[in-house]
């Protein structure tokens, strides 16, 4: 199965998001290489919040280019078999935790926008942390750090605040 095809598969399965969802699938349907940087037209990207629910917290990346408190996450890759592979992959490249596992194989929120490359059409997940786990900021971050769920939204904007409220909702 491509990645494409387990993209579809998984949206099509998403339950929630019904407009938005239908709006990705429209995408892929008209873009064969929607799921690539190459698509200038909007691409699909992946993405995991980091939590470690027993602290209540969550790890946020000051994007180098974006200089925003983020979410790990970014493009898919051609060795990506799933997007939940490429979201953990993403996830474990960017926080540098190399233990982390999915909080469920689907994901828990989607969410779509602009950058300066294109329109991302991110899928989301939720990654949880290992007891103990040691951070390391990556090339791709400015900064990395742990933030109660309560201080996310003095850092971090909506979209932050709504995968973390979305994910809480899950654990």
């Amino acid at each position: 199965m491509t990645l494409h095809c387990d993209a579809v598969r998984v949206l099509e399965t998403y339950e929630t998001q019904h407009d938005l969802r239908q709006a990705y699938l429209d995408h892929l349907g008209a873009h064969p290489g929607g799921m690539w940087k190459s698509c200038t037209d909007g691409h699909i990207t992946a993405s995991a919040l980091v939590i470690d629910p027993e602290r209540e917290q969550v790890l946020l990346t000051l994007h180098k280019k974006l200089r925003m408190w983020l979410q790990m996450g970014g493009h898919c890759e051609q060795s990506d078999s799933t997007l939940a592979d490429a979201a953990l992959r993403e996830a474990t490249e960017e926080s540098g935790i190399s233990s982390l596992r999915l909080l469920h194989s689907s994901p828990v929120r989607l969410d779509r926008h602009r950058t300066p490359c294109a329109w991302h059409l991110d899928v989301q997940y939720a990654a949880l942390a290992p007891a103990g786990a040691v951070e390391a900021i990556s090339d791709e971050s400015l900064d990395l750090r742990w933030f109660g769920y309560d201080e996310v939204g003095d850092v971090a904007d909506a979209s932050v605040v709504r995968l973390l409220e979305a994910t809480r909702a899950r654990l």
